[in-house]
């Protein structure tokens, strides 16, 4: 029988796949797969997780949101694991299997999974870390990772509003430098975000991003008045297009750029700490194997 690896964080979203655990076992089954547990906690490495891969096994189904998904991408990158993977959404943020159009249904997600064929989709890069929707550096991008594990799983996606609030009077002019060849801006900006996928937090942002152009979307927001922000502010709640008549935002599509800064700030990518500047950020064209993708 083919064996599908299943990595699965309990802790994710409000626990919901613990109790979805034999219903994801019996649509296996049925399909002709035996489904290999691991279980990610912090007395486990998740690295043990890839000890026994072998050629029977077809596929890496991954229950998690965006951070687990990350996590587990950059353990195959780092052991040459090349197997497609499959996402059941269940964490706090799950833009990524959003974008690939994954239902939030366990069952309906499975058997989508399960009737669709690999499909090769583009990775983000920093530096030597990989990302599957967005790296973002600025105000408000290490909420995530302030944010505890227990506020994310009590109070869901609310969490992060109450510690970006926290954050408003660290409200700051940035320094920052990006050089592609696309553009060149030296100057001062508020928020910056290379896009794999589309959205953020449910905010669709990147909306001219595809999974397979091989080139990552990118917003800076620069420094401006309060009036100007508040307007933005508007724009990304109603789903606009950022661009259009915003003179403070700056949006471009690019597969490399390099980033300096020398600000007291740091890196998020998915949710969890990325690299120190200064930063190479690029898109790897084909980089991942995914199931469940029916977007054309």
């Amino acid at each position: 029988m083919n064996k599908v690896k299943f990595i699965y964080n309990p802790f994710s979203g409000e626990n919901s796949i613990v109790n979805d655990l034999d219903k994801i076992v019996d649509i296996h089954q049925r399909h002709g797969y035996s489904i290999v547990p691991y279980r990610i906690s912090f007395e486990y490495e998740l690295s043990k997780a890839f000890e026994d891969i072998d050629y029977t096994y077809k596929y890496i189904l991954v229950a998690g949101g965006d951070g687990t998904v990350d996590n587990v991408v950059n353990h195959m990158k780092a052991l040459n694991i090349n197997l497609p993977i499959a996402v059941l959404p269940v964490g706090t943020a799950n833009d990524f299997a959003k974008f690939l159009g994954i239902p939030q249904d366990v069952e309906r997600a499975c058997e989508q999974i399960l009737n669709t064929q690999p499909r090769t989709v583009d990775l983000g890069k920093v530096n030597d870390k990989y990302f599957v929707n967005v790296a973002s550096t600025g105000l408000f991008t290490d909420i995530s990772q302030k944010t505890s594990v227990t506020l994310k799983n009590t109070m869901g996606k609310l969490a992060y509003y109450v510690k970006g609030i926290e954050q408003l009077p660290n409200f700051k002019k940035l320094k920052i430098k990006v050089s592609s060849k696309e553009i060149e801006y030296d100057g001062d900006m508020y928020l910056m975000l290379a896009f794999n996928g589309q959205t953020a937090g449910n905010l669709k942002f990147a909306y001219k991003a595809e999974v397979d152009d091989g080139y990552l979307d990118v917003i800076i927001i620069k420094a401006g008045t309060i009036k100007d922000m508040v307007a933005l502010l508007i724009k990304m709640l109603r789903g606009e297009h950022l661009e259009e008549d915003a003179h403070n935002l700056i949006y471009f599509k690019t597969n490399k750029m390099y980033i300096e800064c020398y600000e007291d700030i740091v890196t998020d990518i998915d949710g969890e700490r990325g690299p120190d500047f200064p930063l190479t950020v690029e898109c790897v064209k084909g980089g991942l194997k995914v199931l469940g993708y029916l977007n054309d």
